[in-house]
């Protein structure tokens, strides 16, 4: 029955791949003079750091749980699914505001600015070292495990860092692994894990897996229903840490969103890892941990292991070979990823020496510092599997709670306005909790990779903070919007007996400034463009707001909050105009939740101005957004109804409706 299904199964694949092959633009294709991947090239790419995981991720979640780590893949796996369509949100973000690549730093750029942003860096580049350094270990486990070798643990070392500087070499010499060449091993690696699969499902029974998967259950069972409600929840995220190394990788489809033309292709690719790679892994790792071995003595060369159980040492020599040659390409994969990310950063802080390329326009420099640096991770490590899956899983659950943060911060303030795939806020809240919950539990039980993250952490922000102040974008950003000058000579130019100060919202210029504005000069008789000028405060990291209107000024929030550049320009104005009457306007919020708090607790300060500027008039408005005509105008304004603000010199500035939808000062 075995051998029966077993032909069946491979004539299947067979055709399919045939299939496959034959199809025109499967892998690439050309539009607009430009090659890009489609959504199964970019799947596949990061299916192989997926598959590469599954060689060390179950051997070492079992060194850590037990026989429940294979419930707990399962249960991570979930999380992970859940994970994937916010990846894929993250991804059209971006695209959305003309970010091209980049991943977890480019996002935690743009939603938190460069301090956070150096720190998910730090969490990214240990996550890439220790992927090439456990990678490593494990390839030259698995290729050693039929050898003599495979008792010697220095040979072993010197083994890993030799692939780690060859890996390096041919970067350098600028060979890469292209789309076509991993999409072969693709499969290769399908043909044989089904096999692998498949022969598992038929011998389950054989093996006698059935009461270990009995037990399995019961374990993870017994770790749930002991104690309270909160040491239940602590019993969860503490497995839950510990298996999450299953599915390193799962974030690098946004890191190669530069490849693909939009973020639908992003989303396929995630949907195409959902239903092959995260599904996979928890059914590898269970009939692995449900074999009748002890697991314990072979965590570095676990599937090759019970692939000879299975069928053969035959077998379990083509399983070792694809799991060396595999992680060897994830070795590849981290020195590629690596290098991106530095020149990203490099391109952006303007260090054209780091990023220097060689005749054969490789990244020498960036390759040969990693190549290093991996190395001396390698030696203080001692090579060891179990001390390097610790670093590993810190850095990689801390990116991960950078990036469901940043997209929980972006959400509450922009809402859904901008994007067209998105989750639930609340699902994205559980889903951060978890993360952050299993980051404290890793930081507290594997101390040895939480110092390395720290460490790294600080290096790189120390680094980074000394770097931006010479070379930050923000220096040159600065040069491009207004100067206070600017706007008090447009207003001097005017002779109104009053000034109108309108403070508006730096993303509602793109929409609502030329639009409404217009509409606010025929219904404020006395107000024209002249006598009012429109201001906006922005980040640097947001850019530049595009200049509306001539009396439209934008100006640079640097280290001041709004509240202070807002007192510190009128007070400008109260020292230039002390003989006209100043009238300050004030939107309503309503863009977002987070918008709306943030006004709640702003009008704190703002309602402290008629104090501080008893000589200003002040005033909060609202107004539809459905225009009046012309004809009706007249008629209906003696029915409007009217906003007074009461200054401290008891007296009142009337005002008629509010005209302005959705604005607010911050």
């Amino acid at each position: 029955m075995k051998t029966i299904a077993l032909i069946g199964l491979n004539v299947s694949l067979l055709g399919l791949f045939i299939f496959l092959l034959t199809r025109r633009h499967l892998l690439t294709y050309h539009h607009q003079r430009r090659l890009w991947l489609t959504y199964l090239a970019i799947a596949v790419i990061c299916w192989m750091d997926i598959f590469g995981s599954v060689f060390y991720a179950a051997s070492e979640a079992h060194r850590f749980i037990g026989n429940s780590a294979l419930v707990f893949i399962a249960l991570t796996s979930v999380l992970i699914g859940f994970m994937s369509p916010r990846f894929t949100e993250i991804a059209e973000i971006l695209e959305q505001h003309k970010i091209i690549g980049g991943g977890v730093y480019s996002f935690s750029y743009f939603v938190l600015g460069p301090t956070v942003s150096f720190i998910a860096v730090a969490s990214i580049m240990v996550a890439y070292t220790i992927t090439a350094c456990i990678s490593a270990v494990s390839a030259v486990g698995n290729a050693t495990s039929f050898t003599s070798y495979s008792q010697s643990p220095d040979i072993k070392m010197y083994l890993a860092l030799g692939i780690l500087w060859a890996i390096a070499g041919l970067n350098i010499a600028g060979i890469r692994q292209n789309a076509r060449f991993t999409f072969g091993v693709f499969i290769l690696a399908a043909i044989i894990f089904l096999n692998l699969i498949v022969s598992g499902l038929i011998d389950f029974d054989r093996l006698g897996s059935w009461p270990r998967l009995t037990e399995a259950f019961a374990s993870a069972a017994g770790d749930l229903e002991r104690g309270s409600w909160l040491t239940h929840y602590g019993n969860f995220v503490h497995h839950i840490s510990f298996c999450i190394l299953a599915y390193a990788g799962i974030e690098s489809v946004i890191q190669t969103a530069g490849l693909v033309r939009n973020w639908q292709d992003i989303r396929k690719a995630y949907w195409f890892l959902v239903l092959t790679g995260i599904l996979a892994s928890p059914i590898i790792s269970t009939l692995a941990l449900t074999a009748p071995f002890d697991i314990g003595l072979h965590t570095e060369d676990l599937i090759a292991h019970y692939a000879t159980i299975l069928n053969g040492i035959e077998f379990g020599i083509m399983v070792a070979a694809l799991a060396a040659s595999t992680l060897i390409m994830t070795i590849n994969a981290a020195f590629v990823a690596s290098s991106e990310l530095i020149e990203r950063v490099a391109q952006r802080y303007r260090l054209t020496w780091l990023i220097a390329t060689n005749r054969r326009h490789s990244l020498y420099r960036v390759h040969l510092i990693n190549a290093a640096f991996f190395s001396a991770i390698m030696l203080l490590t001692s090579g060891k599997q179990d001390i390097l899956a610790g670093m590993f899983a810190i850095g990689l659950v801390a990116s991960f709670c950078i990036n469901m943060g940043c997209l929980l911060i972006y959400r509450y303030r922009r809402g859904t306005e901008e994007i067209e795939c998105h989750t639930s806020r609340f699902g994205t809240l559980i889903i951060w909790i978890i993360l952050v919950s299993c980051f404290v539990v890793l930081a507290v039980l594997r101390r040895q990779g939480t110092a390395l993250w720290a460490s790294v952490t600080l290096l790189v922000l120390i680094i980074g903070l000394l770097v931006s102040r010479r070379h930050a974008p923000e220096i040159k950003e600065g040069f491009k919007d207004d100067i206070t000058a600017d706007m008090i000579a447009y207003l001097i130019e005017s002779r109104a007996r009053t000034v109108h100060l309108f403070f508006r919202h730096g993303r509602e210029t793109e929409h609502g400034m030329d639009e409404r504005a217009p509409g606010l000069e025929r219904m404020e008789p006395g107000i024209n463009e002249w006598n009012s000028v429109y201001i906006t405060f922005h980040s640097a990291r947001a850019g530049v707001p595009p200049k509306a209107r001539r009396n439209h000024f934008r100006f640079l929030l640097s280290k001041h909050t709004f509240f202070q550049e807002m007192v510190y320009l009128l007070r400008l104005v109260e020292t230039e105009f002390p003989d006209r009457h100043v009238v300050v306007h004030i939107g309503w919020p309503l863009s977002s939740w987070l918008d709306r708090l943030s006004m709640a607790v702003m009008y704190s300060k703002l309602i402290r101005l008629p104090w501080l500027f008893p000589s200003f008039g002040f005033i909060m408005r609202y107004t539809t957004r459905v225009s009046i005509p012309l004809a009706r105008l007249g008629q209906e304004e003696s029915a409007r109804p009217t906003v007074t603000v009461k200054n401290k010199e008891g007296g009142h500035t009337p005002s008629s409706t509010p005209t302005d939808s959705g604005q607010h000062p911050a």
